[in-house]
């Protein structure tokens, strides 16, 4: 079993974009600005964006966090997204989710400039990755991407289940591992809480990416020997044992799913460490295209 180590790949990306960045800078040319708007002070999404303001400064970023209250109204916040779409310093911007009850997500997302949305989750963008054109690819499957991809994966050919069907990760993964080239050209089952006979699905898969979000979904009997296993689920678990008072948990068995698996991401380090330093690639993208 080979564990596919999402922190050590992160660095290595990371490490790659801030070379380019230096080469940026010895040439005169603007370094990428990446802005985060957040809305609230959910404690989990706060951690989240500093940890993507962190990864900025590390790799030579400009960096801006935009915090609104929890009260702020659906019109100040397209007021605000109009403001980023129309600075030109701003490469590109994300809107942390989940957003307050009064604002539509739907409505904000698509507000959002195509050309600056790194997060890839426009319905322009979605529409590009989905017909296999250039675009910035939702930066969770990106990493999947290249964590397939550095790992020398094998995916042609092969059966690739992918567990939920959400916007965010699911649907773009279903798309993206059944497209031509490497990573992909695999045949793909989409499975959702209303499949049925799940384990028979699952046990005839060569490649399974769960997006669940339900801890140890996935057990050893549900997977064939030397499948490939990616976890994308990451779950708090209530737990007196530890100093925090619970443990990350993914979507599967790890203790016993790895003993079968050729490849498996751990909970953390596997996909999580990917979506940040994926995120990083799509600003460095979005700051080229502006220069072209």
């Amino acid at each position: 079993m080979i564990l596919l180590d999402g922190k050590k790949v992160s660095n290595d990306i990371k490490n790659e974009i801030a070379e380019q960045v230096k080469k940026m800078k010895a040439n005169g040319e603007k370094v990428p600005h990446l802005a985060a708007i957040i809305v609230g002070s959910d404690g989990a999404s706060l951690t989240y964006v500093a940890s993507k303001v962190k990864a900025c400064e590390a790799v030579g970023f400009d960096s801006t966090m935009v915090r609104l209250s929890s009260t702020t109204s659906e019109v100040e916040l397209l007021d605000k997204i109009n403001e980023l779409n129309n600075n030109p310093d701003i490469d590109g911007f994300i809107i942390q989710l989940p957003l307050p009850e009064q604002i539509d997500t739907q409505k904000v997302l698509l507000a959002v400039d195509p050309n600056k949305d790194v997060d890839g989750f426009h319905p322009m963008n979605f529409g590009r990755m989905a017909l296999d054109m250039s675009t910035f690819i939702p930066a969770t499957p990106f990493g999947i991407l290249e964590l397939l991809e550095r790992y020398d994966v094998d995916t042609q050919g092969k059966h690739t289940v992918v567990i939920g069907r959400s916007h965010i990760v699911g649907r773009p993964m279903s798309i993206l591992m059944g497209r031509k080239g490497f990573p992909g050209n695999s045949t793909v089952t989409l499975t959702h809480s209303h499949t049925k006979n799940i384990t028979q699905i699952t046990s005839q898969a060569d490649i399974i990416i769960s997006a669940l979000g339900v801890p140890n979904f996935l057990k050893a009997e549900m997977v064939k020997d030397d499948a490939v296993v990616i976890d994308v689920g990451i779950t708090r678990v209530a737990d007196d044992s530890t100093e925090k008072g619970y443990r990350i948990t993914g979507d599967v068995d790890f203790e016993n799913v790895s003993k079968k698996a050729s490849y498996i991401t751990p909970v953390p380090g596997g996909v999580g460490p990917m979506t940040i330093a994926m995120l990083l690639k799509n600003t460095l993208l979005a700051r080229e295209r502006q220069n072209k």
